[in-house]
């Protein structure tokens, strides 16, 4: 919550611009869009806000069904909107400046748990379908901030590769509504292939979902009157300190803090090995341009392993699902096959970017967008 108001902070004069903009445009209209250049022809403002106000409606209808007061439902439909935006604002921006992989979006969901969990606590909604209802909002908010750093980054790819906004813009609301239909599946299959392995879903060893848990945690907590504040308290010194030593985004130092210890040691051994492959890069004593070709292969080697983990994953979860047998490499449980592939992984990874600085000579290419 801290890291992100101060990041608003920070951009306050852009919001502010933009802001000023579109109301602009809603008041005097704007010009036809073949006068206007290429990067700056947008959707429409009315259209925008159309399609917010539809949006705002049937949000309204939800939560005013899940938590059975009017007054709860409207008042959670206007958190979402609000923060919603605000913080698809930040969203946006630190993708444009980190990059996607680095969207602090477990982060913004959280800090919008909390603040729609007061608000209801504050207008008397408690129980079940308060939680429910918090829960909700919080759901809306972390999908908007993810599709808020995606239509950045395809801006950011559009820009450079010749593409219109509007059109872009356009197609992402395609997209949005395709992903939302074709989503169940996989979760579907996730979640039947782990308890036919034997677990429970979603939450089990197997397939845990710390996020979620901590979602649910500090719903039940704060709506159901058993919320550890100094917990909280000591979370927001911590922020405040983190941004007085200029920590350059407390928001993912944050999120490292309760993500489990598989998780944060995989992304530390990543860190190893992208820090040897720069060591090897200057010993080589290579230009700009080929340490740009030699970067951009990393970045899309490494994430070329995290949508495979991905698939990997569905794949072994479609096994479970079916009830098929899976072909195990070894009968007796070892770390010795992994901690090899675990080698043979980073030998690969340190490698091939560096086979491929190429010629002194050659120009630079343009910078991975990932």
């Amino acid at each position: 919550m801290v890291g992100t108001c101060y990041t608003l902070f920070r951009m306050r004069k852009n919001l502010l611009g933009g802001l000023g903009k579109a109301v602009t445009e809603l008041r005097v209209g704007r010009p036809p869009l073949e006068s206007m250049k290429r990067t700056e022809r947008y959707m429409s403002s009315k259209t925008v806000f159309l399609f917010i106000g539809l949006t705002f409606l049937a949000m309204c209808v939800l939560y005013v069904y899940l938590s059975g007061l009017i007054a709860g439902g409207i008042a959670a439909a206007l958190i979402m909107l609000i923060v919603g935006f605000f913080f698809a604002t930040v969203s946006g921006y630190l993708v444009g400046v980190i990059g996607s992989s680095n969207n602090p979006i477990s982060g913004l969901t959280l800090s919008t748990l909390v603040i729609a969990a007061l608000l209801m606590v504050s207008m008397g909604v408690s129980g079940p379908g308060g939680v429910v209802v918090v829960l909700g909002v919080a759901a809306v908010v972390c999908v908007s901030s993810a599709v808020a750093g995606e239509l950045l980054q395809d801006f950011k790819v559009g820009y450079i590769l010749g593409g219109t906004p509007r059109t872009i813009q356009i197609v992402e609301l395609i997209a949005v509504v395709v992903a939302s239909l074709v989503m169940y599946f996989p979760l579907m299959i996730l979640h039947q292939g782990n308890i036919k392995h034997g677990g429970i879903g979603f939450g089990d060893k197997a397939l845990s979902a710390p996020q979620a848990g901590l979602m649910a945690s500090l719903a039940q907590g704060i709506v159901g009157g058993d919320m550890a504040w100094p917990l909280v308290i000591a979370g927001i010194l911590m922020g405040i300190a983190m941004i007085m030593f200029k920590v350059k985004s407390p928001m993912l130092v944050a999120i490292g803090m309760y993500l489990p210890i598989g998780t944060t040691s995989a992304i530390f051994v990543g860190g190893i090995i992208r820090w040897l492959t720069d060591k090897f890069r200057d010993r080589n004593n290579f230009n700009d341009a080929q340490k740009a070709r030699v970067e951009n292969t990393g970045i899309l080697a490494a994430s070329g392993l995290i949508a495979g983990e991905a698939l990997a994953g569905l794949v072994t979860a479609w096994f479970y699902y079916k009830e098929w047998p899976i072909p195990a490499i070894s009968k007796q449980p070892t770390y010795l096959i992994g901690a090899a592939f675990i080698a043979l992984i980073a030998f690969v990874l340190i490698k091939v970017p560096l086979s491929t600085a190429g010629d002194p000579n050659e120009p630079a290419p343009p910078t991975a967008i990932v």
